[in-house]
């Protein structure tokens, strides 16, 4: 799809650290134009977003939490819109479905959806012939290690996920962590299979259940950015695959990629995976 014009783009979430990164990186990107930065958060309003994303100069954008009026200005101009969301799991499905009723691609960030509200927004997008990217994770890191893990399940009888971030994310399991569990979970094979009568001392010690046997453990720690370890067990072996993350500019990439490829979609998309 040839683009006449730039990508205008909403950021929602835009005081936060992943809404900061993504305001600098569209900002500076060739064919995108921001055109609203959206945060609910008090002490923002009114604030120039650039300034607030740390860019040498202001972009005279002011932050607002009117989402729907910015959703209707984005409309009304030459190219087809895109919404960036890095908001809260309690909002991220109205704001989907706001997005797409103006006609606006939503590109999703935020974690936290369940099965039965994406399906809900998949029916959406379909009668809208709207394209929605959900992907819990822009790293192209993590999508080589969940590959890598996939491979591996096909030799490996025994899996355990651990994920880490930082103790001011409100959802676990992490998105990924319960999409890699998907994955594997696809592979048709029961993992885990207890060899003794299991017993929780302590209700939730062995994780949570992810599909299929898989165990997902979550850690909440400040410190920590976003990291997962998926551990593989066989007589003799362990097989770890981890990826860490040290700054969020590593998932720029995989946002400006779903940006320029959401406006090539007719329905909803999940995972990175997919648009590689």
């Amino acid at each position: 799809m040839a683009n006449q014009s730039p990508i205008p783009v909403v950021v929602n979430g835009a005081a936060g650290k992943m809404g900061r990164e993504v305001i600098k990186t569209v900002a500076q990107a060739a064919d995108m134009n921001l055109v609203g930065a959206i945060d609910t958060t008090p002490e923002h309003q009114g604030k120039d977003a650039g300034e607030l994303a740390g860019l040498s100069e202001p972009l005279e954008i002011p932050i607002t939490n009117q989402l729907e009026p910015m959703l209707a200005f984005a409309s009304q101009e030459k190219q087809i819109g895109v919404m960036v969301d890095f908001t809260h799991p309690d909002s991220v499905y109205d704001n989907i479905r706001s997005a797409i009723a103006y006609g606006i691609r939503p590109v999703v960030g935020t974690t936290g959806l369940s099965p039965e509200q994406l399906q809900e927004l998949a029916n959406f997008a379909d009668k809208a012939s709207t394209g929605c990217l959900v992907i819990p994770n822009f790293s192209i890191g993590m999508v080589l290690l969940q590959q890598a893990a996939v491979t591996a399940s096909q030799y490996f009888d025994h899996v355990e996920i651990i994920e880490l971030h930082h103790n001011q994310k409100a959802d676990a399991p992490s998105g990924t962590a319960i999409k890699t569990a998907q994955m594997l979970a696809e592979m048709g094979k029961n993992f885990n299979v207890p060899v003794v009568e299991e017993t929780e001392n302590l209700v939730g010690a062995k994780g949570c259940q992810g599909g299929e046997g898989i165990r997902i453990h979550s850690v909440r720690l400040p410190g920590l950015v976003a990291h997962q370890e998926v551990i593989f067990g066989a007589p003799g072996q362990i097989y770890t695959l981890r990826h860490d993350t040290s700054d969020r500019a590593c998932y720029m990439p995989g946002v400006l990629l779903a940006i320029r490829k959401v406006l090539e979609l007719k329905s909803l998309v999940y995972g990175l995976e997919k648009i590689l």
